[in-house]
């Protein structure tokens, strides 16, 4: 297999007239073509695995056009796979990562015995969370779904110790500044309560980190339970615990139009 050499490297980064968004780096390439995670592509390239155009290169930064390059993993041809749009019931104690360097059980353990690309969590769930998580190989989507400006709602029912009064509640809506970050909810309200627990419905618009315990915690409440029930359009429905299913071309199309892709 010949070496990319100085010459192709500089054609490769040169700037061409490639449609927006084809033109970018080659770990990206294969992470937006839907081969593997960008760290895992960043690994494949660095140990000689990867062509572009039939000779190896080795360079990180070498930039490729996704719809023109002919680009190759261990001689295997890499195009853009199929598209696959899935959610998972996230069950609680798994965390929302591909490789964990702790060994802890991944959401990725409820995808084995499924026959599908690389596909990729949109956002994240904490590993005391549970319900609904995205999955796709369209990143494209993926990032705009994920994007405030796209201004998508979240719905997340919480099981609380302590019964939050209508003070908490307008506090979690009107903001609360926790080192440093505004956190803030778009809206919450009381499901239902019991002598010493309470369920609240929370949405939010943005993901920041452990943002519905953190608001919690600054109003003296324990966070015993949270679910994600809604994301856009997408309801979780009755998926069991731990279950998977492909999203319908209806819901998928919702999604898309959410995103501002239709």
């Amino acid at each position: 297999m010949a070496a990319l050499t100085i010459p192709d490297v500089r054609r490769l980064a040169k700037n061409s007239q490639a449609a927006p968004g084809t033109r970018v780096t080659l770990p990206r390439a294969l992470s937006k073509l839907g081969y593997c995670s960008r760290t895992q592509a960043e690994k494949l390239v660095a140990d000689g695995h990867v062509t572009v155009g039939g000779r190896c290169v080795t360079d990180l930064s070498a930039w490729v056009d996704i719809r023109t390059d002919r680009i190759a993993v261990d001689g295997k041809p890499v195009g853009v796979e199929t598209r696959v749009y899935l959610m998972l019931n996230k069950p609680r104690g798994l965390v929302t990562t591909r490789d964990d360097p702790e060994g802890r059980e991944t959401v990725f353990s409820c995808l084995e015995n499924l026959d599908i690309p690389h596909v990729s969590p949109v956002g994240r769930l904490d590993k005391a969370s549970e319900g609904l998580l995205l999955f796709t190989n369209d990143t494209v989507l993926a990032q705009r779904l994920l994007d405030p400006e796209s201004d998508i709602a979240k719905i997340y029912h919480v099981q609380t110790r302590g019964r939050p009064g209508e003070a908490d509640l307008a506090r979690m809506t009107a903001g609360i500044l926790d080192d440093g970050e505004l956190l803030k909810a778009a809206r919450v309200r009381i499901l239902r309560e019991a002598d010493k627990t309470c369920w609240l419905e929370f949405e939010l618009h943005e993901g920041k980190n452990r943002e519905i315990r953190r608001m919690l915690e600054a109003t003296g409440f324990e966070c015993l339970r949270l679910v994600r029930v809604a994301f856009g359009d997408l309801l979780l429905g009755d998926l069991e615990k731990g279950g998977t299913r492909f999203l319908t071309e209806t819901e998928v199309a919702a999604l898309k139009r959410r995103a501002g892709r239709a």
